[in-house]
């Protein structure tokens, strides 16, 4: 684990584990035999190829695999209970509140017709009663984190006033409203242009130091992986190829296959 990673007592527990995790849709498996576990504080990255399952994973950690989707073999386990065991008001408790969830396009989910101020009030309240100067308080606490100089005005604007970066970095905020320990994050960079990419980068990893929190990074991007990644995970056509600490998953790869992934993929250094 890097160095700023947070270090307690708790750093040796598994926090997120997956044994054996098998994903099918409408009976067809697409990820099989998924092994790994995540410490707090750790940051995973998880590479492959489009359509090797990378966004399965995680989505099967958040409970939103979609239509026709689900577990059918294996465990997930977070913070010491199987999430298969749980009924769908906890998995909503859990959702947002320790589980944290940024997207590609953050923008996308976003709605249009209401103000950023509004949709983060609507959050919190979710899970629990909050007065609308408590939840702005909050807000305002992390997009000063975040690097925006005038989170009031922020609060105020509808999402297609802010830019796309802007909009990727109101996602981060959001996903980490309730100070979740883990945050699961789905190609949170691609929609970027290399300079807001840096900054996306380096406010994810401020997240981590602040809070502590554990994230779990799909990614296409060799680049992001190697600023960001503590252990790396690589997946073809729904198997894991190769899992290990970032330094001999990129450095020296033992499996063929992450040797023309690493060769294949653009490295953008950031």
């Amino acid at each position: 684990m890097r160095p700023d990673a947070v270090k307690t007592e708790e750093t040796m527990e598994e926090l997120l584990k997956y044994s054996g995790v098998e994903v099918s849709y409408n009976g067809e498996p697409v990820v099989r035999d998924i092994s790994f576990s995540l410490r707090p504080g750790e940051i995973l990255g998880i590479v492959g190829e489009s359509g090797s399952g990378k966004s399965t994973i995680i989505r099967a950690v958040a409970g939103i695999l979609g239509r026709g989707g689900m577990v059918t073999r294996g465990t997930i386990g977070f913070e010491g209970r199987s999430l298969s065991d749980l009924s769908e008001r906890e998995m909503r408790n859990i959702r947002g509140a320790r589980i944290g969830m940024i997207f590609q396009d953050a923008g996308a989910f976003l709605c249009p017709i209401r103000t950023i101020g509004d949709q983060i009030h609507e959050s919190i309240s979710a899970h629990r009663k909050a007065r609308r100067r408590e939840t702005d308080e909050r807000a305002l606490e992390l997009l000063d984190k975040l690097g925006f100089p005038d989170g009031r005005r922020i609060l105020k604007s509808y999402p297609f006033e802010l830019s796309g970066g802007m909009n990727q970095r109101v996602g981060i905020a959001m996903a980490m409203l309730m100070n979740p320990s883990v945050l699961l994050a789905d190609e949170p960079t691609s929609a970027l242009d290399v300079s807001v990419q840096k900054q996306a980068v380096e406010e994810l990893l401020l997240m981590r130091k602040l809070y502590g929190t554990a994230i779990v990074l799909v990614t296409h991007n060799i680049g992001v992986v190697r600023a960001m990644a503590d252990t790396v995970l690589v997946l073809k056509d729904g198997a894991i190829v190769e899992y290990g600490t970032a330094g001999q998953v990129l450095n020296t790869p033992r499996e063929d296959y992450t040797k023309e992934l690493l060769d294949a993929v653009p490295k953008l250094i950031l």
